[in-house]
């Protein structure tokens, strides 16, 4: 049997499979800065106030969206809406009718299999209580494939 992610549309999944998507990297939690004008964007390496920068997991993430008015609830219409989710999002992945990557957890089974590849922001950003000016920590991998995670995989046509 095929697994879910190859075979149920996203907005066909049911809350345990969509939420079981996310691989937990933290790269969705990092701040982004859009130019006024060019409306070009840049991450940075600055994480939610929420987000355990050790270990890239949030720290209250049943109460997130109370407490940082600013989080954003993914949902299927806005994976293809927004253009800030990094190369490596399941989310992303699935909608572009791509396979999961051999690091994703579903797929390897392991949790540390994101940050052996890369993939995680964990040990790699700072929180936004020390960081100061965002424009101070401008970053370039946060919107990038890591080559370690292996080569992107080929979109296979599945529904999004």
């Amino acid at each position: 049997m095929d697994a879910f992610w190859r075979t149920t549309p996203l907005a066909a999944m049911t809350p345990a499979q969509w939420e079981s998507l996310c691989d937990g990297c933290g790269r969705c939690c990092l701040h982004k800065l859009r130019e006024d004008g060019t409306g070009r964007l840049h991450h940075t390496e600055v994480a939610c106030r929420l987000l355990d920068v050790s270990s890239a997991r949030c720290t209250d993430y049943p109460n997130r969206r109370a407490r940082v008015p600013d989080c954003l609830q993914l949902t299927p219409a806005m994976v293809e809406e927004v253009d800030w989710l990094p190369p490596t999002c399941a989310y992303r992945l699935v909608a572009e009718g791509r396979d999961l990557p051999a690091w994703h957890p579903l797929v390897s089974g392991d949790p540390g299999s994101v940050a052996r590849a890369g993939v995680s922001v964990a040990g790699r950003c700072v929180s936004e209580r020390r960081a100061g000016a965002l424009e101070d920590h401008l970053r370039r991998w946060p919107g990038q494939w890591p080559r370690q995670a292996g080569p992107k995989p080929p979109a296979k046509g599945r529904p999004a």
